[in-house]
């Protein structure tokens, strides 16, 4: 016999449902990449600063995209894809932080007919879930939107957006987690792990609105001392 329920408990259920039912729960996993690796890849996105643009761009914003699963003798810590950096100041183009640079370089890079993967548009639209993206600051709104979108097995982000805001950065004040918990309806699902070396991270987000704080390694102040510039034409290039 079904035992009619009251239209309260209706009311009740349904509200638990959509308020439960839609909340995005991390992935309470553990951590088959060791500390080292993930180390590793966060300080190539640091790097990637230096080998795109400059060792202190002022917006230092640094990517690198990693297939974890290509693991070998070869790459033990797994294989970089390609790496992208903040392109606002060179390209005038706003959207163009560095996870979403680092995308349209990958998908440049799988796509290439002669490079190494080859790969068709819809190949490509399922390699991002092998794929992990690592970023020396958490994703804005819409880098951690595009991150979603893409599909991506996880995303590694160093410095909070609530460091950058105590900083002096100008931020939505919307976390990457704010968004992936509205992003269940996806049929992905991004593992989130933050402030990984946030403290080697932070330090090239603290001297922009600190003229105390020192510059980054290769550069130096100017003479008005209000920006970091690479201190020679090696400093470019050297790794951070």
């Amino acid at each position: 016999m079904l035992y009619p329920l009251s239209i309260l408990g209706i009311i009740l259920l349904a509200l638990i449902h959509l308020i439960h039912g839609s909340k995005y729960t991390p992935m309470e996993v553990k951590d088959e990449v060791t500390f080292e690796t993930r180390a590793y890849w966060m300080r190539k996105a640091n790097a990637a600063l230096a080998e795109l643009h400059s060792p202190c761009p002022f917006a230092a914003f640094g990517t690198v995209i990693v297939n974890h699963t290509a693991t070998s003798e070869e790459y033990p810590h797994g294989k970089m894809i390609c790496i992208g950096v903040n392109q606002n100041q060179q390209t005038g183009n706003p959207t163009l932080h560095g996870e979403i640079s680092g995308i349209n370089n990958c998908s440049a890079v799988l796509s290439d007919p002669n490079g190494e993967y080859k790969l068709s548009p819809l190949e490509i639209s399922k390699a991002w879930r092998f794929l992990s993206l690592y970023t020396n600051a958490e994703p804005c709104p819409m880098c951690a939107s595009a991150i979603r979108w893409s599909g991506f097995a996880e995303c590694i982000y160093g410095t909070s957006i609530d460091a950058l805001v105590e900083k002096g950065w100008n931020q939505i004040s919307l976390t990457s987690e704010d968004v992936f918990e509205e992003s269940t309806g996806l049929p992905s699902k991004t593992r989130l792990i933050g402030g990984m070396l946030s403290n080697e991270t932070d330090p090239y987000f603290s001297w922009q609105f600190d003229g105390t704080y020192p510059c980054p390694s290769g550069c130096s102040r100017n003479d008005n001392g209000k920006k970091c510039e690479p201190s020679s034409e090696s400093g470019r290039k050297s790794e951070l």
